[in-house]
């Protein structure tokens, strides 16, 4: 009896699984729908406490790495929203995280390195038909900014002309298309203002990534709390001066150690130009180690390492990353990877993480 008891539920269990793959189709597109729905009718913003938050869009390198594209941070500060550098996934991973590119007020450029703007071009359109902006975005940036910006629109001119001619004028202003590039100089003394209204205050200042120049960091204050983006650099005495006391640095980083693996590795291809080109990338950027240094003596609060070369593929290569730094650094430390935001409230101490992957 227990037995057939047994066959009569397998069977109807067996009967209810050919049905559901059977309506799998149907299934699929309700909830297809359903998440649609949600989806572009949500406001993640409308819902972060007022503050400073950062999402990061790309955590990674030039080299290729599906945990980390290339190098983006997305910061909201209370209802403002910047980016600051624009990689290759910027504008995908911010739609990715549910946030909508169309409300974007600005954007901010470290320095001109390919990694560093190659997402520019598609960031800027994604702005333009996410909500009818009747102004462009401004893009700051050091001198050279101007270059950068045309060369993008020059490019996406036709694109420009095709969509308004599609969709109209109503749909997709023409004059909402594309950005306006603000330039700014810099000094070495002191950080340079480039954006500042009541409750908000973005610097810039100078860093060391010779050859490149200029090259720059900025620090981001939004009443009581404060952040600061490293950009490309070697350890640098202005970055330690501006995130003296701050909330969160968020600093590049490489590992001289497992960069070695990949110059041998192109030794034994026989790869010989590559294998120079990896022994000269780790001269103009800055190791965990070093990051973590600079974090303890500015006594941060919390330091998010980014640009991460190389990628980590494995879990246990993350270990290999950050060994060394808990000793140097006694706050808390995350390797980032895309999807990764931290919050932080103003009016409080806390900072709390999250991934929206």
């Amino acid at each position: 009896m227990r037995m057939k008891k047994t066959a009569i539920t397998l069977m109807a269990l067996g009967l209810l699984v050919a049905g559901l793959y059977l309506a799998r189709a149907p299934i699929s597109l309700a909830i297809a729908k359903r998440v649609a729905a949600q989806r572009l009718g949500s406001d993640p913003m409308r819902d972060l406490p007022d503050g400073l938050h950062v999402a990061v869009c790309g955590a990674g390198s030039p080299m290729p790495d599906d945990k980390r594209g290339g190098p983006c941070t997305l910061v909201m500060a209370g209802k403002q929203m910047f980016v600051f550098d624009s990689g290759n996934t910027s504008a995908r991973n911010i739609n990715k995280m549910g946030f909508n590119a169309g409300l974007i007020d600005g954007i901010f450029i470290t320095h001109f390195h390919s990694d560093h703007i190659d997402g520019l071009g598609e960031l800027l359109l994604q702005r333009w038909v996410s909500k009818p902006n009747s102004e462009p975005v401004p893009v700051y940036g050091p001198e050279g900014i101007d270059t950068v910006v045309n060369g993008f629109l020059q490019a996406y001119s036709l694109d420009r002309g095709y969509r308004v001619a599609h969709h109209g004028d109503a749909v997709l202003p023409n004059k909402g298309f594309g950005a306006i590039p603000k330039s700014f100089g810099l000094q070495d003394d002191k950080a340079t203002v480039v954006f500042e209204n009541a409750d908000t205050r973005i610097t810039a200042f100078s860093v060391s990534h010779a050859p490149i120049h200029p090259a720059v960091g900025y620090q981001i204050r939004y009443k009581d709390r404060v952040m600061v983006i490293s950009g490309d650099t070697t350890p640098s005495a202005h970055v330690q001066r501006e995130a003296q006391g701050v909330d969160l640095l968020v600093h590049e980083a490489m590992s001289t150690e497992l960069m070695t693996f990949l110059q041998e590795g192109a030794h034994e291809a026989k790869r010989d130009k590559l294998e120079q080109l990896m022994k000269d990338i780790v001269n103009y950027h800055t190791t965990p180690q070093e990051a973590a240094t600079i974090a303890s003596k500015a006594n941060v609060n919390f330091l998010l390492l980014n640009h991460v070369a190389p990628p980590l593929p494995l879990p246990g290569l993350v270990d290999v990353f950050l060994k060394g730094t808990a000793e140097i650094f006694k706050g808390k430390i995350q390797v980032a990877k895309d999807g990764d935001m931290l919050s932080l409230p103003a009016g409080q101490k806390v900072i709390q993480t999250s991934n929206r992957f």
